[in-house]
């Protein structure tokens, strides 16, 4: 039986220096750098998503949210704890900057958000196609792979998929998120419908047919869970964007663990059940400061008490 399984993107802020894509929640939020993640809580969600069997979709924040020494020493950490290398999606990174990450990185994500260019503009105004296509050039040359997003439902259509396969091709693109528009409040999405399940999996199969090989990730929100079955029968590989620690052994989770077994699928890790685990000896494990070890205990255990109950 063939195997999925939930990709979580860990985010080590809700900070971003751009703050004008008209889509975004961060948009609508004032200039304040802090809303910034301690390093506790992001230790102690990887141990928790290593340990429920959750594979790391990426590592995401504000651009501008973190210096490049302190984000250094963020991924070094975080790679003592899963003991592999990550997807980097934080911006366009110049050449200077993707070797400085070269040793934590396993490739790079552009959120690219749509291949039409003249919506693009109108949607991500700051935010500029032309500088991810540098970084992928850059990346191929450090032999690093080249993932994009994809936000179905900005007011694209299917027939961008030709310059989406362009794209794809050009720049060696590997892995491909395809997300649906969640309407923000506050923004000019916000009364705009979200893209049908038939329409987000239309894009995931012309992928499929086109690029046997691509690595594709279907987002989902909370209330999206019922199309998980489509989305995975159309060819998608894995499951992204579902609210895994707070609606942890929800009937939401249930549901798409059923839906992967109603697409055939096997589910890999769990939504629902926590692994009998001592967490602490897991923590104590670690090679990292032991002050440090104490804050990750106690966050970990605030996140297992929200998922208990």
């Amino acid at each position: 039986m063939q195997k999925t399984f939930f990709e979580r993107a860990i985010f080590f802020s809700w900070y971003c220096s751009i703050r004008d894509c008209t889509y975004c929640y961060m948009s609508t939020q004032p200039d304040s750098k802090k809303a910034v993640r301690s390093k506790e809580s992001l230790l102690a969600e990887l141990i928790l998503c290593k340990k429920l069997g959750w594979k790391i979709g990426f590592i995401s924040g504000g651009v501008g949210a973190f210096s490049r020494t302190k984000f250094k020493d963020l991924l070094k950490d975080m790679h003592k704890i899963s003991g592999e290398k990550f997807w980097l999606n934080i911006g366009a990174l110049s050449l200077d900057e993707l070797k400085e990450y070269l040793p934590y990185a396993k490739g790079v994500v552009g959120s690219v958000e749509t291949v039409n260019k003249m919506l693009h503009d109108k949607v991500c105004p700051s935010k500029p196609i032309e500088p991810y296509f540098k970084m992928f050039e850059n990346a191929s040359k450090l032999g690093l792979k080249n993932a994009i997003t994809i936000i179905l439902g900005l007011g694209e259509n299917i027939a961008d998929f030709e310059e989406f396969s362009n794209i794809v091709r050009k720049y060696n693109i590997t892995k491909v998120h395809f997300y649906g528009l969640n309407p923000q409040k506050g923004t000019m999405f916000e009364n705009v419908p979200p893209p049908l399940a038939e329409y987000q999996a239309e894009w995931i199969k012309k992928t499929r047919e086109e690029f046997p090989e691509m690595d594709i990730q279907c987002g989902i929100w909370l209330d999206r869970v019922d199309r998980v079955a489509m989305l995975l029968e159309a060819g998608a590989n894995s499951i992204s964007k579902f609210p895994a620690l707070k609606k942890f052994g929800s009937d939401e989770a249930k549901e798409i663990e059923n839906q992967a077994l109603l697409a055939g699928r096997e589910f890999v890790g769990t939504l629902t059940e926590l692994p009998a685990v001592d967490w602490d000896q897991e923590v104590d494990k670690l090679e990292i400061d032991d002050k440090i070890k104490d804050k990750v205990k106690q966050k970990l255990e605030q996140y297992l008490d929200k998922m208990r109950s």
